[in-house]
């Protein structure tokens, strides 16, 4: 069975909230529970579990990893055979987040996901990623040793513990999205990195399809398609999009005026930048500036 994908859309980032470890002996099996309000993950390390949710069932076995939702109800579907062992994860989210049949999907479905997010207050000038994580997985040994250091911080004090286990979990998720991306498509992941990379560096410049084939050795086209197969957008919708996000950010951060605002993201004219911004945000540059700090 394929593994559907939970989409997150981050800032902010999964956060941990806590973890253990458990044994199940011959004949027990996982405890039914109900809309629990924390995705829980759930590292088989000795035994074979059998897994419910919804009307979905789940056989986890060693080495492998599930993800039960925070929404759903799940439960044990079949005793265990012999002695199984578990480490178990809780975590949550404050940001939007969804899950999908496939990558495709997840990629289909991306823009509509970030605009909900971005409707959030505190999140009105963040910049905003996906981040892939599958519900099933087979974990590597590099995964599996990352999720050895939560238990390794027992000794610390509780302030320190903490604060390591989140940089654990996060180093976890990290991996694993990283890992479906290279599985999906590893030249489409990489050259997508590449094009961003070069936009963000670049964005105050003028720049066109043309020079990105000259920067990069690929034609335009195909360009494009990576960008949208990994980020959901073309390298142009890509660039218009982080410079009005760049602007957003000059313009609660600064006194400049418009003009200066407008080419210092790239913008030739003043005019044509109040224009964009307007389009793409709905009010215009400056009373995005009133509205969040009360004067022009």
């Amino acid at each position: 069975m394929s593994s559907p994908i939970l989409h997150f859309i981050s800032p902010p980032v999964p956060y941990f909230i806590d973890c253990g470890r458990f044994q199940y002996q011959e004949g027990e099996q996982h405890v039914s529970r109900n809309q629990i309000g924390v995705f829980d993950l759930m590292v088989v390390t000795k035994g074979t579990l059998h897994l419910g949710e919804g009307t979905t069932q789940w056989t986890i076995q060693e080495g492998e990893a599930f993800i039960l939702r925070p929404d759903a109800n799940h439960y044990g579907t079949i005793p265990c055979t012999s002695e199984t062992e578990i480490i178990w994860i809780h975590f949550q989210t404050f940001g939007a987040w969804d899950e999908c049949g496939s990558m495709s999907e997840c990629l289909d479905n991306q823009q509509t996901l970030i605009a909900n997010h971005k409707q959030m207050a505190y999140l009105n000038h963040s910049e905003v990623c996906s981040v892939f994580i599958p519900k099933f997985m087979k974990l590597s040994q590099k995964a599996l040793d990352i999720l050895e250091q939560f238990f390794q911080l027992d000794e610390e004090p509780r302030s320190l513990r903490n604060w390591k286990r989140q940089g654990v979990f996060q180093q976890f998720m990290q991996l694993v999205d990283r890992d479906l991306a290279a599985t999906s498509d590893v030249t489409a992941f990489h050259l997508a990195e590449k094009v961003e990379l070069f936009l963000r560096q670049n964005y105050t410049q003028k720049l066109t399809n043309t020079l990105l084939q000259q920067e990069l050795n690929y034609h335009p086209n195909y360009l494009a398609k990576c960008m949208l197969k990994v980020y959901g957008v073309t390298p142009m919708d890509y660039l218009f999009q982080y410079r009005i996000e760049q602007a957003k950010k000059l313009l609660l951060q600064t006194k400049w005026p418009m003009a200066r605002i407008a080419e210092e993201v790239g913008f030739q004219h003043g005019s044509y930048f109040s224009f964009c911004f307007s389009s793409k945000e709905g009010i215009s540059p400056m009373n995005f500036r009133r509205k969040f700090i009360g004067h022009a």
